[in-house]
């Protein structure tokens, strides 16, 4: 029991890293079979436009996904442009406070294409299709060898012997697949380790203290659901009794529009007068009708999960 207990703690504790490296892993095994049922190259002089669409287009269609699962992306947008409102930059979320956020939620958009990539690199056979219908590797392999190099060059994804026939010079196309994909993955973590290292030393608060404030997000979600859960059955179990018996409501309080509004404001960090969350900052307030209330400095990338504690991952 201890055990398990210790691996939920740990499950909990990484929990970011894990999702991230789940993701990666269900990627690259869609990616295997993609390579190994699907994709079969033409060899001939389409490779290029069939090579470079299974390389690049489940990449893209995987990094519209994750825009679209993203909670953060949809607490920004959900109501900012309302009917009676001309759709801009609010004085609460500026232009530039947009772009911040859009930047995190394409860095998260960014796993499961990359991983793809990367994978289809590393396995060459997309990477090989498209460079042997190029023109660029056309005139550079078979420079002065006439036109009979061109036909044996695009048909090397399907007969990996014919390489041995153009150069033994030239890299192989799988070597040079391989070693993109080796460069784009030290690249990748090259730019995590420095974001990751930019983002702590920029933070507004230590080490201890962001632990704490990790644990009391994720308490106050977790207490959040349960509490809407409640409310929303009480609410539900009042009006279909009204409406079944023909009774009158009793009152029952709910928050308003407006309650509900501004505790969906992305957080803004006030080193002044520090709070945990938006709720925590709407309670404070005189229940958001303080001056306080509308206060705030730039959210530091490093307290970006303030916001993502507070809404589900559908987003929805």
């Amino acid at each position: 029991m201890d055990k398990l207990r210790g691996v939920l703690d740990f499950c909990i504790r990484h929990q970011t890293v894990l999702g991230y490296s789940i993701v990666s892993l269900m990627t690259a095994a869609t990616e295997q079979i993609f390579s190994s049922v699907v994709f079969k190259c033409p060899c001939n002089s389409g490779n290029m436009l069939y090579g470079s669409i299974f390389l690049l287009m489940p990449a893209f269609i995987l990094f519209l996904l994750g825009y679209m699962v993203n909670a953060k992306m949809w607490r920004l947008l959900t109501g900012s442009c309302p009917p009676e409102k001309r759709c801009r930059c609010s004085p609460r979320g500026t232009c530039g406070w947009y772009c911040h956020v859009l930047v995190s939620v394409t860095a998260r958009a960014l796993v499961a294409p990359l991983t793809w990539v990367t994978v289809a690199l590393l396995r060459a056979e997309f990477y090989e299709c498209a460079a042997s219908g190029n023109s660029l590797i056309k005139d550079r392999v078979c420079k002065d060898k006439g036109e009979e190099c061109w036909k044996v060059l695009v048909r090397i994804p399907c007969d990996e012997k014919l390489s041995k026939n153009i150069s033994s010079e030239f890299f192989s196309l799988q070597a040079q697949s391989q070693l993109l994909g080796w460069f784009l993955i030290a690249s990748i973590m090259t730019v995590a380790l420095l974001s990751t290292c930019v983002s702590r030393c920029s933070s507004p608060v230590s080490y201890l203290q962001l632990k704490f404030w990790k644990i009391y997000s994720k308490k106050e979600k977790e207490l959040f659901e349960i509490k809407a859960k409640e409310h929303a059955s009480r609410l539900a179990e009042m009006n279909l009794k009204c409406f079944f018996e023909a009774t009158d409501p009793t009152p029952f309080q709910t928050p308003s529009n407006e309650d509900w509004k501004k505790i969906s404001f992305m957080y803004t960090f006030n080193s002044q007068e520090q709070y945990y969350s938006m709720i925590h900052k709407y309670v404070n307030t005189n229940r958001g009708n303080s001056i306080r209330f509308g206060q705030g400095d730039q959210n530091p990338s490093v307290l970006a999960f303030v916001d993502e504690a507070s809404i589900g991952e559908s987003g929805f």
